[in-house]
């Protein structure tokens, strides 16, 4: 870690996590969590007004304890860093809220950044720079992707994307549907390692010779487990849970895995970035690590600290904006709940216009009316 490295804060408020990371190239030191998930498990999901709430109190309190975890003045820093999309609407309005208030504040440059981008780039923290281009597969409660990113920074291309449920909101539901909780995701992992995966054939979605070769699909799967069970239930026959997790998240993984390195194959990529909340998942990760293995293709996935919604993420991302001398976002840096993966980071005009397309804006504001 060397002193010249940008230090960079990165505030992360897209759903329910209220994260704060801070970053010095791509050494992390700090990454502080405030989560509200206990108060969203009473309603079997996410809340976003609940959500927006709960980050508005935890955002200074999570700040001042990520700066006293790293050591450093917020005087000190050379950036920050903040998701402006997508995610929540009003959720991310508080982040990007408190971000631009502390930059003017401190008269620090403003990095507006996505979501997805810095799901990727958190793996530099703990494998060193990311490969270029990148091959990565984003799993979590609100996105299944495969993305080709030849510069984290400024070039990241879809390949393929869920048609309908992602995979970790498949997750949710069936736990739901087997009276888990919420969320679903760790609970079924830990039940799955008690039961049989070959117990059940449940259908792998988008799996057909013309199906679209990178695309996912998991809501045929989620009905055919739903209708499983509940025919399980009408025959008075007991659930054999365990064997119903087992069973149904293999077949997720096994479609998340197999298209993930076929794309590497098409693509010509020799190793594989997993990101995103369910990329936790025990058994997502044993199955990519052999597959990929098997293919000659070398696995990068960060602890599964590191995979859930978090600041480090962020401020890893902004980190590299400022290495790469990225033009930062200006004041009228606005939420995007839409923002396109296509938009690694959201820069600020040139000639000082303020930024501006044609997503679902949710606040503007300049340096003029901030106090006003």
């Amino acid at each position: 870690m060397a002193a010249d490295e940008p230090l960079v804060l990165g505030i992360e408020t897209s759903c329910d996590e209220t994260g704060v990371g801070i970053v010095r190239g791509t050494t992390l030191l700090a990454d502080a969590v405030a989560s509200s998930v206990d108060t969203h498990a009473r309603f079997g999901g996410v809340v976003p007004e609940i959500a927006s709430r709960a980050h508005l109190e935890a955002m200074v309190p999570t700040i001042e304890r990520a700066l006293k975890q790293a050591g450093v003045s917020a005087r000190d820093l050379d950036g920050i860093a903040v998701t402006s999309g997508p995610g929540l609407a009003g959720a991310l309005l508080v982040g990007v809220s408190a971000a631009k208030a502390y930059a003017y504040a401190l008269d620090k440059p403003l990095y507006g950044v996505n979501h997805l981008a810095s799901h990727i780039c958190v793996d530099q923290l703990e494998h060193g720079p990311l490969p270029e281009p990148t091959m990565a597969l984003l799993v979590s409660g609100g996105h299944s992707s495969l993305l080709l990113a030849p510069d984290i920074t400024a070039d990241v291309r879809p390949l393929g994307a869920t048609i309908d449920d992602a995979a970790g909101e498949a997750f949710d539901k069936i736990a739901r549907v087997l009276d888990l909780g919420f969320p679903g995701g760790p609970v079924i992992d830990r039940l799955a390692r008690e039961g049989d995966p070959k117990a059940i054939a449940f259908p792998r979605g988008l799996t057909g010779p013309r199906d679209a070769p990178y695309d996912f699909s998991f809501s045929g799967l989620k009905t055919s487990v739903a209708r499983w069970i509940e025919a399980k239930r009408a025959a008075g026959e007991e659930v054999p849970v365990r064997d119903v997790a087992a069973s149904f998240q293999e077949a997720v993984v096994d479609v998340l895995t197999r298209k993930a390195v076929r794309a590497c194959k098409d693509e010509g990529v020799d190793h594989l970035m997993i990101g995103g909340g369910v990329a936790a998942n025990s058994r997502l990760r044993a199955l990519a690590e052999e597959r990929c293995e098997r293919a000659g293709i070398r696995l990068r996935v960060p602890r599964p600290g590191l995979c859930t919604d978090n600041g480090a993420m962020v401020a890893a991302l902004g980190a590299e904006m400022v290495a790469r001398n990225r033009r930062p976002s200006d004041l009228e840096l606005s939420a995007d709940s839409s923002l396109p993966v296509t938009e690694p980071h959201v820069p600020g005009a040139q000639h000082g216009h303020g930024h501006s397309h044609d997503h679902d804006h949710v606040h503007e504001i300049s340096k003029d009316n901030l106090y006003s």
